[in-house]
């Protein structure tokens, strides 16, 4: 009985232990499962706070804050789970307080608009909340407002206007070197076009005036008496009088409806209110031709910019640029995908000469699932400060998806299934939303996969052109250092990118290896990309593809026309 009731304890021990592994396992993935949900960024409304006034209590209007769902559940605070996609659910978070002029939730209500969410952007209802928040002097609106205008979306295109509200984002002042260089060269492409317009409708009111010149020849012609009452005209004269119109030799003849002559005084009329109008459309442009800015004459801002190119003393000598850390991320090795032979060769050597060579402290994941990337850029939050600079190098599969009628992004980890199964994808957004978080001044994300480009949708602002041309001067520096930053290198647009063809690395890692190991000075994203493109060209046509890579601003990720500066500790800054 004895070895019964042992053999009996044994096997309910058996299952017990049976039970609790089984359970131990769902936990685990509804665990993993929820964690990547727990990760993601979300509007969430917290409840207000209880304040006593004296003998009262009252509780303070719900607060709008951008944070992790879970997060938002620890302070009970209210989110949509299941629905992100839907702008309704996120502009009811964000829309009591811009209604009531708060800036931050202007912007926000804006991006939201912007971005669709799923439908069709409404960017006339974002230039409105932009421009509420743009005129209290909120950078981030003043930057995304010059977007709009520079794209031409919800607005009529103008390169000018868009220039003074990145400045303003820039809080540059407008008789600034470096603003009024970039303006004098919208200037001049608004001028160049502007010219024309006037030259054109000045043609326009020529012909039309000869015209009326050739029509009134013919009236007089008419009214003279028979003799000449037909005039002859001319082969491929548009002015003729139709044949239906023109007069016999009667001197007589019976005439039904309007004369020749009424027909002809129409036609001018119609030809002299088409002059009327282009005058004044010319007068319109002339005065908006007037209107356009001079500040300085070319010859002042090109002694102002050599005087600035001397090198009479490093400007960056005394310069504080911050602490830099780097979260690389190489997957290579893919549960339910074709292996990729590169990133994970790329990612290491990177690490290597960013914190060998410039100083950076560098974490590295290779073949990470979703959730440990996500938790990755999350864990940033508790370790950068305002000043800090991060990288975030991906390498590995990325995928597209339509929404709507705007194509979407992701990253794709190494449990991720193939298209178009996207449980574990990692969304643009989902990345965009934690940079809008991340307290470091710079960011510059870095992505070698196929459909990179898609992180953003924002125009290269105009200020990046000037970017590369300029030293370092001090008053360069200084603007550049007080705003953040929101910067992407992708290694092919919007399109496939090559795995191999650059010597045990891919054809981007290695352009970006070579040029930023062999580089010995301050060096500007604009002035690393503009290397990088042309032998990324060069390279991948010699294999007979072309992988063209882009440099964008992630703009609603709370960029502020600001830049990302690699510099090597060989330097001695």
């Amino acid at each position: 009985m004895a070895h019964i009731i042992t053999r009996l304890a044994g096997v309910f021990t058996f299952l017990v232990a049976i039970a609790i592994n089984t359970a131990t396992v769902e936990a685990q993935d509804t665990t993993a499962q929820g964690s990547v949900s727990d990760l993601q960024v979300v509007d969430c409304l917290l409840p207000g706070q209880v304040r006593r006034l004296g003998q009262s209590r009252y509780i303070t209007a719900r607060r709008p804050i951008m944070t992790t769902a879970g997060d938002c559940r620890i302070r009970g605070g209210e989110y949509t789970e299941f629905d992100r996609a839907d702008y309704r659910t996120a502009l009811a978070v964000w829309l009591p307080a811009a209604e009531a002029g708060d800036a931050e939730a202007q912007t926000n209500a804006g991006e939201i608009f912007e971005k669709g969410l799923g439908t069709t952007p409404n960017y006339g209802a974002a230039l409105i909340w932009y421009r509420k928040a743009a005129e209290q002097g909120y950078s981030r609106a003043q930057f995304n407002l010059g977007t709009l205008y520079e794209r031409g979306l919800g607005v009529e295109a103008d390169k000018l206007t868009a220039l003074n509200w990145y400045r303003k984002a820039w809080d540059m002042p407008e008789d600034s070197v470096i603003y009024q260089t970039a303006a004098r060269d919208a200037q001049d492409q608004q001028r160049a076009q502007l010219e024309s317009e006037i030259r054109n409708k000045s043609n326009q009111i020529t012909l039309l005036q000869s015209q009326v010149d050739r029509l009134k020849v013919s009236i007089d012609a008419l009214q003279q008496g028979p003799e000449g009452a037909q005039p002859t005209p001319s082969e491929g004269d548009d002015t003729a009088i139709p044949a239906a119109q023109a007069q016999t030799s009667d001197p007589s003849p019976t005439v039904t409806g309007p004369s020749p002559s009424d027909d002809l005084i129409d036609q001018i009329a119609q030809l002299e209110s088409m002059i009327a109008g282009l005058s004044e459309e010319k007068s319109d442009v002339e005065t908006e031709y007037a209107a356009i800015p001079v500040f300085r004459q070319p010859e002042a801002v090109t002694a102002d910019l050599a005087s600035l190119n001397s090198n009479e003393g490093d400007s960056t000598k005394n310069t504080s640029f911050g602490q830099y850390y780097a979260l690389i991320i190489g997957n290579s090795d893919y549960r339910h995908m074709v292996d990729l032979e590169t990133p994970q060769l790329d990612v290491e050597k990177i690490g290597s000469i960013l914190e060998g060579r410039y100083g950076f402290s560098v974490k590295v994941l290779l073949n990470a699932s979703d959730v440990e990337v996500m938790h990755a850029i999350n864990d940033l939050n508790s370790e950068l400060d305002e000043d800090d600079n991060l990288l975030i190098y991906y390498a590995g599969h990325g995928s597209q998806m339509e929404m709507g009628d705007l194509q979407a992004g992701y990253w794709l980890p190494v449990n991720a299934d193939p298209p178009p199964r996207d449980t574990h994808w990692i969304s643009n957004e989902a990345i965009t939303r934690h940079l809008g978080r991340l307290k470091a001044k710079r960011v510059l994300v870095v992505a070698d996969s196929c459909y990179a480009g898609l992180l953003s949708d924002a125009p290269d602002y105009l200020f990046l052109s000037q970017s590369g041309s300029i030293n370092y001067s001090a008053e360069f520096m200084k603007y550049k250092l007080n705003r953040s930053s929101r910067l992407m290198i992708s290694s092919g647009g919007n399109s496939p990118v090559l795995d191999n063809g650059g010597t045990g690395h891919s054809v981007f890692a290695s352009a970006f290896i070579n040029i930023l190991g062999a580089n010995e000075q301050i060096m500007s994203g604009p002035q690393l990309f503009s290397q990088l493109r042309p032998v990324v060209l060069e390279r991948s046509e010699a294999v007979g593809f072309r992988q063209e890579p882009d440099f964008k601003t992630i703009k609603i990720s709370g960029n502020e026309a600001g830049d990302f500066f690699f510099v090597p500790t060989s330097a001695g800054i």
